[in-house]
């Protein structure tokens, strides 16, 4: 048994990322392939959008669903399940000889994906208290990280052998990785320590005058606010450079630039968040996202869009883990899986949406320039929700003081 903030727990952290780093590779490799794979079916901007969409739609189901057989069976049995899925999706998709096909096992590449994400970021949050920002903040970095090291690996693959030879190679690293790291965290932690974590946010949910099932709605609506703006610059960066003239290479290195960028920006959240909470970490990481995005509308240049891809990472970062700690904080850890799955799964409804929004705004409207401000749209509903529930805990807690 293990207590809370051990030398052990961070590295079950540690272990947690490289799973992450592989886990999530299969949102990421889509949004590389998509040019190609439009040409090689032949089909419009929207419909090659969707394979993405499904997988955004499997990986929201995943959240949830897979969080509660973690609650229940424990993250090491899950990830090997998961793994296996990535496997055998990853093949399925390099041999389907259609678009229909290809988005259906994308989004059970999706679903399988969500174990390494959600699922994994609330395992990890069980093995902190004190730094629990900074440790949920380090483990949501491994989607982006995955995001910022294979566009660029994948890229380069599939020049030489095209996009189905970068899922046949895809699924025999799931195996070869996932499967013996997940094995490493077969570690229990003391019960004692989430009995005390557990009355901790007992008494912060007091302290905010909203029932468990109003917060956790209030958070999913936020969450698909949010991540709807997040998706079009993430989604459609290498198509938008691919419109511009600039080629799905340079695309790939800007998507790789923002993701790095949203490295930096989860972990400096996370750190905040220790300090601030997640309520007011998410607000302050909200409202920086929605101005780098309005920093896309005036700026189509080549060195203009470096830098604005990299501002865009940097101010959005600590949005998606600032669910997770809000979560943490004011709910308990029995449902933790659940809860936490519920939440990110929302956020992912928004990516999802946001993906495919944008590539139909785009085939109606002839430019990304529409796309853009639907999400700058998105963002303040996002802000408004978050900016209530962060009035609300102040009026409580300016009463308490008084």
């Amino acid at each position: 048994m293990t207590l809370h903030d051990t030398p052990y727990s961070w590295l079950r952290l540690f272990l947690s990322v490289l799973i992450a780093i592989i886990g999530n590779v299969g949102m990421w490799a889509i949004v590389v392939v998509m040019p190609t794979m439009q040409t090689e079916l032949a089909v419009d901007r929207g419909d090659a959008s969707l394979p993405y969409t499904m997988t955004m739609v499997g990986f929201a189901l995943g959240n949830y669903l897979i969080g509660r057989f973690v609650d229940r069976f424990g993250i090491v049995w899950t990830l090997i399940f998961a793994s296996c899925i990535n496997a055998g999706s990853f093949w399925a998709i390099s041999v389907s000889p259609n678009l229909f096909w290809i988005s259906v096992f994308q989004m059970a590449l999706g679903f399988g994906t969500a174990a390494t994400f959600g699922p994994l970021i609330a395992d990890v949050s069980q093995w902190f208290l004190r730094r629990r920002g900074i440790a949920v903040a380090i483990a949501a970095s491994g989607n982006y990280l995955s995001g910022a090291i294979w566009p660029m690996a994948l890229s380069g693959i599939m020049l030489d052998g095209g996009w189905r030879d970068v899922y046949e190679i895809l699924a025999v690293l799931c195996l070869a990785i996932m499967i013996p790291l997940s094995l490493l965290l077969r570690r229990s932690i003391d019960q004692a320590s989430v009995a005390r974590s557990d009355q901790l946010s007992e008494s912060r949910l007091a302290s905010l005058p909203v029932s468990t099932n109003s917060l956790i709605w209030l958070l999913g609506i936020a969450g698909i606010g949010c991540c709807v703006a997040m998706s079009m610059p993430q989604v459609h960066i290498v198509a938008y450079c691919v419109d511009l003239g600039y080629g799905p290479a340079v695309g790939a290195e800007m998507l790789s630039l923002m993701l790095l960028g949203g490295v930096v920006s989860r972990l400096i959240a996370g750190a905040f968040s220790d300090k601030l909470g997640g309520l007011k970490t998410l607000l302050i990481s909200s409202s920086l996202q929605c101005l780098g995005l309005i920093l896309f509308l005036p700026y189509d240049g080549l060195v203009s869009l470096y830098v604005v891809s990299a501002l865009f990472g940097l101010s959005q970062g600590g949005i998606v883990p600032s669910y997770a700690i809000i979560v943490r904080e004011y709910l308990p850890s029995k449902r933790a899986g659940e809860q936490v799955g519920f939440v990110l799964m929302a956020t992912i409804v928004g990516m999802a949406l946001g993906g495919w929004m944008s590539g139909w705004i785009y085939e109606v409207g002839g430019s990304y320039f529409w796309a853009f401000l639907n999400g700058i749209g998105w963002n303040i509903l996002n802000i408004a929700i978050v900016g209530f529930l962060t009035w609300r805990a102040a009026v409580v807690m300016r009463s308490i003081a008084a």
